[in-house]
């Protein structure tokens, strides 16, 4: 429910609201990955994790800092609770399957939505950093700070990697991937 007296701010506010209001706020696509041997690096192999994550932002230059929000109870919050280390690939509109193979609800095993996904090991944290994207950071957790029915991950920026991509961002904006026009 919106006030319908001046200015119509939010008195009360339905999920439906809140989502179709946000929804109109262009946003850059992401995919934050983990990996679960980084746990113990001398146990056996783990698996590989990964999310499409629109909720995204630069937090600080000095120290650098990133912020991503995880749904609580979600896998990636539950490892990353656990693993410090982290990784973020920012897509390009060329990878936009990929973004939607990570975001699918009832979706495959994460071994399974790695395949075919041209990804190399990020040096310092161990996880997967997609080639190609416009830029990649390995990160390590900072804080967690619990917001509503998410977790705001705060992570240091470890390490930048900055492909020459021929392609633009992807997009996120009326629940849809866009590109932006070419000019």
């Amino acid at each position: 429910m919106t006030s319908a007296a001046g200015g119509g701010h939010a008195v009360g506010v339905s999920n439906e609201e809140f989502r179709a209001a946000l929804s109109r706020l262009a946003a850059g696509v992401v995919l934050v990955t983990a990996h679960e041997a980084a746990l113990d690096p001398e146990g056996p192999g783990g698996e590989d994790a990964g999310m499409t994550a629109t909720s995204f932002v630069s937090v600080s230059l000095d120290p650098p800092l990133v912020a991503v929000g995880l749904r609580t109870g979600s896998r990636m919050d539950e490892l990353l609770e656990e693993q410090p280390l982290w990784a973020v690939s920012m897509l390009t509109e060329a990878q936009r399957h990929i973004a939607g193979r990570f975001a699918m609800k009832g979706r495959l095993s994460d071994r399974l939505l790695f395949q075919d996904v041209p990804c190399v090991r990020g040096e310092v944290s161990g996880t997967l950093l997609v080639q190609g994207a416009l830029a990649t950071l390995e990160c390590r957790t900072e804080a967690r700070v619990p917001a509503g029915d998410h977790t705001l991950l705060i992570g240091r920026v470890l390490t930048t990697g900055l492909p020459s991509p021929q392609e633009g961002p992807l997009l996120y904006f009326r629940s849809k991937y866009h590109a932006l026009p070419r000019g």
